[in-house]
């Protein structure tokens, strides 16, 4: 009889987490959705504030175009979930907190607490970071280098998945401090090996910087040293998160 129950017990533990499982999606899917619906009236205004950086810096006379048809109508709404997207994550985040916490150890809880605190922190500063300085530099890099004759016109739709684009890049790269956290929490590398790599950091910031940004040395150098910062203070988030043995602990 034991083990009938056993099975029992271990579906309806299955079961229940399913039932917790939907309910994080549907409190995690209807923050986006209120959001996205508070935020559809002002698509346009949304708009017209991430093509700033650009308009700002058009010759005299040149504007953005909609090379298609429905592209006046869609693209801000692209850009309105996009947005409602990027308000809502922190609802998003703590809902998935809430359902995976329970099964984490007390340890791995205090370091995965602040490292996914810190992860979408960073992540707004980077695409802050790429719509107040990087955006305008590149965009005035590329309009003073626009040949004679040739009329800059960019379409509303290639522009908002240039800058989407962008504001993913440079988000993901400002998470340098939490993946070094993470890879010495893992006990891939250690507080010696990090301070060690410093100069193999350096030379790989600049290398994902040459990848990452608009093709304008200005633009990779404010990536690259903000990336090599970073990595500094990911070390100094080492030596103060984990502790002797912590390492051993997580692995």
């Amino acid at each position: 009889m034991a083990a009938p129950e056993s099975d029992l017990d271990l579906e309806q533990g299955l079961f229940s987490h399913l039932i917790e499982l939907r309910s994080r999606l549907i409190k995690a899917i209807l923050a986006v959705v209120v959001v996205l619906v508070a935020l559809v009236p002002f698509a346009n205004h949304l708009y017209a504030l991430l093509a700033e950086p650009l308009v700002a810096r058009l010759p005299q006379g040149a504007h953005l175009i909609a090379t298609e048809v429905a592209s006046p109508f869609i693209t801000p709404l692209k850009l309105a979930f996009y947005t409602a997207l990027f308000i809502s994550m922190p609802v998003v985040l703590y809902q998935l907190w809430a359902f995976v916490s329970p099964g984490l150890y007390k340890h791995e809880k205090r370091l995965a607490r602040p490292l996914l605190i810190a992860a979408l922190v960073l992540f707004y500063i980077g695409c802050a970071f790429a719509y107040f300085l990087v955006l305008p530099a590149a965009f005035r890099f590329l309009t003073a280098v626009t040949p004679q004759g040739v009329e800059m016109m960019t379409d509303i739709t290639h522009y908002l998945d240039f800058v989407m684009l962008m504001f993913f890049a440079f988000g993901l790269c400002f998470e340098v401090p939490v993946a070094v956290v993470i890879l010495a929490a893992v006990g891939i590398v250690d507080l010696d090996k990090l301070r060690k790599g410093r100069r193999y950091a350096m030379v790989g910031a600049f290398a994902v910087a040459a990848v990452v940004t608009p093709p304008d040395i200005t633009s990779m150098i404010m990536l690259a040293i903000p990336m090599c910062l970073l990595y500094e203070l990911g070390v100094l988030a080492v030596r103060w998160l984990l502790k002797p043995g912590t390492e051993a602990a997580t692995s």
